[in-house]
């Protein structure tokens, strides 16, 4: 009895704190201890990435490689999560940009796949769910780099502008500091060529995305519920994660966007930290400190980043910083980070730069993580690998 009264209060809690639990306070206090209701809402977001793994189709000798193998009627529940309250509405791809030497056409098709199934959308549709968050949530998940030609854009690191659809009317952009003038956010490369590039007979995920939620906002138009967007991802679905964030910011300034990512990559230059920050995109980063991933593409110069984790070179030499900046590889971190470490925990034992980089490896971490100053949790066992 005593149980689930207190089960209940922390669900009450949880609906009528949601804006909190999504960052709108850019999660103040709720981090260092960790709040056991952020807790459940970031695990409850990284099982939505799991299913994207569970449900990909990793086997070059299929004829169905690099496609979904469940129907979107059964996705949740052939991938472990049944009674979520949500259903799948899209299923996503991404495609490469990267133009392959015709010498490899004679390879298998595998190794030349241009598009490939990377996350879907989902929204929850069960009336006691929606009490439960407070809202009607709209979730995009993405799982991380799988196939060869990703591989090969993430290695595109160098920074390039940022396109903006000129009708786009963006409100955050009345300044007097020059932040925006006359040049736009730069992103690295790679991940702006998956998001925005399109065969003939494929839109890019970039309108995919924007479609599919234009869709579901109208659908629910006249629905007295509020609304929220939460992007999700892992590794390379971080970084998709937050492009996609920043763009349906774009198109639907009013719309709460959130971002919960584990084991992301750097994503973009200040320019691109300042718009996030002015549009109102949260952006919590699961970072786990010995993940190299989470250290690269490029440098940040950022004096007034706080603890370790990146390549802080403010001290280098001024020509040095010039020669990088001029080669466009200074980014900036986005966002709040929630820092946990591999080493925190009594129950994973060696670990290597893969094992560090697993989303079951940050899963459990956020299970275990309790504050920077307390132990790890003896209970956080759920997601060890047997």
């Amino acid at each position: 009895m005593q149980s689930s009264s207190f089960s209940r209060q922390k669900e009450e809690k949880l609906g009528k704190r949601w804006k909190e639990y999504q960052g709108m306070s850019n999660w103040d206090g709720l981090l260092d201890p960790l709040d056991d209701n952020l807790r459940g809402e970031i695990l409850r977001y990284g099982h939505f990435v799991e299913a994207t793994y569970k449900s990909f189709e990793f086997d070059p000798s299929s004829p169905n490689y690099a496609n979904c193998r469940f129907p979107k009627s059964t996705f949740l529940e052939r991938s472990g999560l049944p009674n979520t309250g949500y259903k799948v509405t899209k299923y996503l791809r991404a495609t490469s940009g990267i133009q392959l030497p015709s010498w490899l056409d004679k390879a298998p098709s595998w190794v030349a796949t241009p598009s490939s199934y990377v996350g879907y959308v989902a929204v929850c549709d069960n009336k006691e769910v929606i009490k439960r968050l407070g809202r009607r949530d709209i979730v995009v998940a993405y799982r991380g780099t799988t196939t060869c030609l990703e591989w090969l854009e993430n290695f595109r690191a160098s920074l390039t502008n940022l396109p903006i659809p000129c009708t786009t009317i963006r409100p955050f952009e009345n300044n007097n500091n020059n932040i925006m003038d006359d040049s736009g956010a730069m992103v690295e490369s790679g991940f702006l060529s998956l998001y925005t590039s399109s065969l003939p007979a494929k839109q890019s995920l970039q309108e995919v995305v924007i479609e599919e939620i234009s869709r579901i906002l109208h659908a629910y138009r006249e629905d007295s519920v509020p609304l929220s967007l939460t992007v999700t991802g892992h590794s390379l679905g971080a970084a998709l994660a937050t492009l996609t964030a920043y763009d349906v910011k774009l198109y639907f300034p009013k719309l709460p966007v959130t971002v919960i990512s584990f084991g992301g990559p750097r994503v973009g230059d200040r320019r691109f930290q300042k718009q996030l920050e002015r549009q109102g995109t949260k952006v919590l980063r699961i970072v786990n400190s010995e993940d190299v991933i989470t250290k690269v593409p490029g440098f940040v110069f950022d004096d007034d980043v706080a603890g370790g984790g990146g390549v802080h070179v403010a001290g280098f030499p001024s020509w040095v910083q010039k020669r990088v900046e001029e080669a466009q590889w200074v980014y900036a971190e986005v966002g709040r980070e929630l820092r946990l470490c591999s080493r925190d925990s009594p129950y994973l034992g060696k670990t290597n730069v893969a094992t560090c980089h697993e989303l079951n490896t940050y899963m459990h971490l956020v299970d275990g993580f309790v504050s920077s100053t307390c132990p790890f949790r003896a209970s956080a066992k759920r997601f060890l690998r047997r």
